[in-house]
């Protein structure tokens, strides 16, 4: 998951670490299946296929549906073929923007409409590639919990690095206290805290991953229509929603949406915290 993971839970110490193993593997396997690092996985498998098709299992399968969902809802935004763009893109903090004549010619490799998807065959061109990174964190965390829950009624949370699922809770049992971190004081430090007793709830936003250069900062959320950072983006989108996955979705739609990020959100009459 590239980030620190908890599990946090009301039950019996027994029960609570049956649920902490339950949620610990279930995040190495999707780590495992789906990881753009890793040889040999289904990732892998679709990237390095030139242009053959491969057939996909029906997790996977579910998975390039609902973000085949995304890429149309987002009018091409959210693409999950736009990873290559990190071959010209490294946001380090530093000043280092990538030449125009560079992000153009990976950008002739993007376009979710470019590839071939017959479930449960998927062909890409030779070159693109797939990255489930903009789902994968949120689908882990909705599926660790569901583990967890599966054990005990006692409340359950489970935090994917920020990405967070709070389950088993009834409305008569006490609230999670969950912070938004601040993006101008200290890490660690929270501008906003949040009472969430079940549901999901997830941030996009470019605290840690950024260029700046001339005073102008360049967050890392990149538009695939374009290969450059999303204009006029917020600092922050954090929603609440009833699963993890679909907060994700639409904090991260709100950011590739630009100036246009608080209409969007009320649009979706779902609790946000929009940050400039």
């Amino acid at each position: 998951m590239a980030s620190p993971c908890q599990v946090l839970s009301r039950a019996d110490r027994s029960i609570a670490q049956k649920q902490l193993e339950l949620a610990a593997a279930e995040a190495w396997r999707i780590e495992a299946k789906y990881s753009r690092y890793l040889r040999g996985n289904i990732v892998d498998r679709i990237n390095s296929a030139l242009g053959n098709a491969v057939s996909l299992d029906e997790e996977t399968a579910n998975l390039v549906d609902f973000t085949a969902t995304l890429y149309e809802l987002s009018a091409g935004r959210f693409d999950i073929t736009s990873g290559v763009l990190r071959e010209v893109w490294t946001f380090d903090g530093s000043d280092r923007i990538p030449a125009e004549k560079r992000v153009a010619a990976v950008l002739d490799r993007v376009g979710w409409h470019k590839a071939l998807w017959q479930r449960p065959l998927l062909s890409l061109a030779p070159g693109m590639q797939v990255d489930f990174g903009g789902v994968g964190k949120e689908y882990a965390a909705d599926r660790a919990a569901a583990l967890a829950a599966s054990q005990s009624d006692a409340p359950c949370l489970v935090n994917f690095g920020g990405d967070i699922v709070a389950a088993a809770a009834t409305v008569d049992e006490a609230s999670w206290r969950v912070g938004i971190e601040s993006l101008s004081a200290g890490a660690g430090e929270a501008c906003k805290r949040i009472d969430l007793q079940r549901g999901g709830l997830a941030t996009s936003g470019d605290a840690r991953r950024f260029l700046l250069r001339n005073g102008v900062r360049y967050g890392h959320l990149l538009n695939p229509l374009t290969g450059w950072p999303v204009v006029n983006a917020p600092r922050s989108v954090t929603v609440a929603a009833d699963t993890c996955t679909q907060a994700g979705m639409l904090s991260t739609l709100a950011m590739l949406m630009g100036a246009d990020a608080e209409k969007f959100l009320e649009s979706q009459s779902v609790r946000n915290w929009c940050i400039r």
